[in-house]
């Protein structure tokens, strides 16, 4: 069966609404780990399945989230060339980012049940950490 053109925007649609679920944690995650540039992030964004965003949504987005106080900015001068906003995770996003990730745990959890039931293995009574026997 051929792929329609409403087909294709309803995947874009799709696509673009999962991103922009994801733009905020994804960009405090790394932010975790080093402070960046606007554009250095958006490049490493690809390595989440987020490659095709939009430039103007993504730096709204940074905008908005130091608006909220999860993220701030400051100009780096140090380099030959314009000035360039550098952005960091403030005790805010960090806060953000564990909520995120506690969620993220628990529908994990929740999701590895339902397919468990789904494909019919039983349950174990393994502790955590310890693997799952097939």
């Amino acid at each position: 069966m051929a792929e329609t053109n409403r087909d294709k925007e309803q995947q874009h649609n799709t696509n673009e609404a999962w991103s922009k679920n994801w733009l905020v944690p994804v960009v405090l995650l790394m932010l975790r780990e080093l402070s960046s540039y606007g554009y250095e992030l958006m490049e490493k964004m690809a390595a989440f399945g987020l490659n095709a965003m939009n430039a103007g949504t993504f730096y709204r987005t940074l905008r908005q989230m130091e608006k909220d106080g999860m993220v701030s900015s400051s100009w780096d001068t140090s380099e030959g060339g314009p000035a360039r906003r550098v952005y960091s995770i403030t005790d805010a996003g960090e806060a953000y980012l564990k909520f995120w990730a506690d969620s993220l745990d628990q529908y994990q959890k929740m999701m590895d049940t339902f397919f468990r039931f789904y494909t019919g293995r039983p349950t174990t009574n393994n502790k955590p950490g310890e693997d799952q026997k097939p």
